[in-house]
């Protein structure tokens, strides 16, 4: 397959701060590009300094161009619930504020539908002691971080900041 023939379709997740995330997601094969930035607020153009204020209601987010092809998008959704915690409201470890909280933004009513199993069925596994609080919202307007965001663990040959389950 040439690689305008390439399948492509986009996933959005929030968990946290989005360095570690994007740095996960980069290293899945079939994960084509990845871009931080803010989603699910009320302000056009977000910056960083105005989403940590925590007045935007954006989150930290994650777009991620994926391969449908090799990788599914249930396969990067669980990845996603293993990358974070989903049972803590608007915090991931230190970062508190609900521009850190859980949200799956998704992009069609098929991820929708997926993600609402998902969870259904994480809950009624027993693999976590609180109910999962993430949010299952349509995908809306993406605002690209700034560019010294973008990649920014990798850029400075940093490893993930980020908590890990499993």
């Amino acid at each position: 397959m040439s690689n305008s023939e390439v399948k492509k379709e986009f996933a959005t997740f929030a968990a946290g701060c989005f360095w570690g995330v994007e740095l996960e997601f980069g290293q899945i094969p079939g994960v084509l590009s990845t871009r931080v930035g803010y989603t699910g607020g009320d302000r056009n153009d977000p910056t960083y300094y105005e989403v940590c204020d925590g007045d935007t209601g954006h989150a930290e987010a994650v777009l991620i161009e994926f391969d449908p092809t090799v990788v599914s998008y249930e396969h990067l959704l669980r990845e996603f619930f293993n990358l974070h915690d989903p049972t803590t409201l608007n915090r991931q470890g230190p970062d508190i504020g609900e521009q850190y909280r859980s949200a799956v933004f998704y992009h069609s009513l098929t991820q929708k539908e997926i993600t609402e199993r998902v969870i259904d069925e994480l809950g009624k596994s027993g693999e976590f002691s609180r109910p999962i609080v993430t949010q299952i919202v349509p995908a809306g307007k993406f605002w690209d971080a700034e560019e010294y965001h973008q990649k920014y663990l990798e850029k400075r040959g940093m490893a993930s900041c980020h908590i890990r389950r499993k």
